[in-house]
């Protein structure tokens, strides 16, 4: 029963953590919309991996990183810059004229997923206050193998949220044209949103 509430809290804080639309499910619209609804598949197995890392190391190293803040804020402010030049080269695809299928390799959308989910600098933060927060209310225990059952369902949820929005990225193109046509300018917003609200966080 523990092992299964472990999971469950896992797959819910993944599932819902991620629920808001933000960088990385909107870049699952993005890839379904212009590659088709494997692709996003295909990004989203990628985000959700370094989702499993992100976990691993808020859960394995709570103790060392809440005496240690300065090394999230450090990896916070780098962040930073990430998101906005991510926002500046979204603007500039935006200004480019929209079409339905991409011109990159397949293999490479994989890796885009690792890479995008990997400049989140705020999923560490987020998955060491869950943790704490589980921790406290004795509903998670901070010992193994309970946190990769955690760690586990919480990737997993993040993959199934990402797989959410790929599969009504069909949806959004045939009923929402707006938001498939602008979606780059979507993403480069998000991103400038997110860097101002990374910067008023340090």
């Amino acid at each position: 029963m523990l092992f299964f509430s472990h999971f469950l809290y896992g797959l819910l804080m993944g599932y819902g953590g991620l629920l808001a639309p933000g960088m990385l499910n909107m870049t699952a619209v993005r890839y379904a919309i212009d590659r088709g609804l494997k692709q996003g598949v295909i990004f989203s197995a990628g985000a959700a991996l370094v989702v499993f890392i992100q976990a691993m190391i808020a859960l394995f190293f709570a103790d060392y990183l809440n005496k240690h803040p300065h090394i999230l804020d450090n990896l916070t402010l780098a962040g930073v810059f990430v998101f906005f030049a991510l926002a500046v080269f979204f603007f500039l695809q935006a200004r480019k004229k929209f079409k339905g299928e991409g011109k990159r390799k397949k293999g490479s959308v994989f890796f885009t997923g690792v890479f995008m989910s990997s400049i989140n600098m705020l999923a560490v933060p987020f998955y060491l206050a869950i943790s704490a927060y589980l921790s406290s209310k004795d509903k998670l225990i901070l010992e193994q193998p309970y946190i990769v059952i955690f760690i586990v369902g919480a990737s997993l949820g993040a993959f199934l949220l990402f797989i959410t929005y790929a599969y009504f990225a069909s949806y959004i193109t045939k009923k929402v044209q707006f938001i498939a046509k602008n979606i780059n300018y979507i993403l480069s917003i998000l991103f400038l949103v997110l860097g101002i609200v990374t910067i008023t966080k340090l």
